[in-house]
């Protein structure tokens, strides 16, 4: 009696653990997942490029004569204008060969002076005149090359700029030609930047001849410059081993924050139309390939490979393998498996996109 008991008691035990077995079952198998759809609109997406930051005017300043550094008007970093004197290079040599061509002129100029008036009176004859005005010529030619030495002993600002550091100290025993120091003209900023052959044809293919591409520039420490660049020149030929060709964006420099040889980032916005956005945590990666879960009109879980167009913040535009109307699995990725049939809610894709940092117009 005890052994039909003990038969009994444990038929009913594994019957209620088969229909407990069961009924998890059931209830994993009705899990409901989120599901959306891509979001078709229009938005803008920016894109960065490594520039190069130079002045509009960097230019060394050298030694034009030979002689000892006597004074040195200004210093490293300082602004200078247009024409201030910056150095001085000890004048007395030139002086005095100035000097010397100075009298040798002023002779030359009395003895011109007495030698027509003679020839007016036809006491000597008309070749006299002229040699004696050759030789006023030439003295003068030579008071003008002295001047022009005297001159080069003084370095002048050719446009207005800010200093870099001296090459030489001042008594430094300089020849010609030696390295002074460097002056750029910091007004407006010249930023070079490489793109790549396709975006190239696409700018030059929507190019509209009376609007300049507008660039932003973000410099080293993350932040927008205050002011808006424009793309203006395009070098002729393209780098055969990178396949880029360089931009030029001339940026204005009113503060003088930007100086010459720093590095950024320049933005691009670029206009997508129609573009098919889905939430980045829709995807998944195999062997560098981008997919996501498509269900089927059966309420089967499809993979499939999406190609990305650009990316945005949290956001994908998807370029191919997806429809406006495809139902996408939103969340869940790692619980599902292929041709899994599922339980969904569907969430409109406007309401997930809005819950997303996307900034689109």
């Amino acid at each position: 009696m005890k052994r039909i008991l003990m038969l009994v008691s444990l038929g009913a035990l594994l019957y209620q653990t088969g229909c407990t077995s069961k009924h998890e079952e059931e209830k994993e198998e009705q899990v409901d997942y989120l599901v959306t759809s891509p979001l078709q609109k229009d938005t803008t997406i920016t894109k960065e490029y490594v520039s190069q930051i130079r002045a509009i005017s960097h230019i060394e300043l050298r030694a034009l004569e030979r002689g000892y550094l006597q004074k040195i008007y200004v210093d490293e970093g300082q602004m200078v204008k247009k024409g201030q004197l910056m150095f001085q290079i000890m004048p007395l040599v030139y002086q005095a060969e100035q000097q010397k061509a100075q009298a040798e002129a002023n002779f030359a100029e009395i003895e011109y002076k007495n030698t027509k008036a003679l020839a007016d009176s036809n006491v000597v004859s008309k070749n006299e005149l002229a040699l004696a005005k050759a030789k006023f010529d030439k003295a003068k030619a030579e008071l003008g090359l002295a001047q022009t030495h005297l001159g080069f002993t003084e370095i002048r600002a050719p446009f207005s700029g800010i200093m870099d550091h001296f090459q030489v100290r001042l008594g430094s025993l300089v020849d010609e030609g030696d390295l002074l120091t460097t002056l750029s003209d910091n007004s407006e900023m010249w930023v070079y930047f490489n793109v790549p052959e396709s975006e190239y044809l696409d700018y030059k293919s929507g190019e509209d001849s009376g609007n300049l591409m507008k660039v932003k520039l973000k410099m080293a420490n993350e932040k927008i410059f205050d002011y808006t660049g424009a793309v203006k020149t395009i070098e002729a030929d393209f780098n055969n081993e990178t396949g880029n060709i360089a931009f030029r964006a001339t940026f204005p420099n009113p503060k003088g924050l930007l100086r010459h040889g720093e590095t950024g980032n320049v933005l691009v916005s670029v206009p997508l139309k129609n573009a098919l956005l889905i939430p980045q945590k829709a995807t998944f990666e195999v062997l560098e390939k981008k997919y996501c879960y498509v269900i089927d009109k059966d309420g089967k879980v499809q993979s499939r490979e999406i190609t990305i167009a650009a990316e945005l913040p949290h956001i994908f535009a998807v370029s191919h393998g997806l429809q406006k109307d495809d139902k996408i699995l939103l969340e869940g990725l790692r619980q599902v498996r292929e041709n899994q049939k599922i339980s969904y809610k569907f969430q409109k894709p406007d309401s997930v996109i809005s819950h997303l940092s996307l900034y689109a117009e």
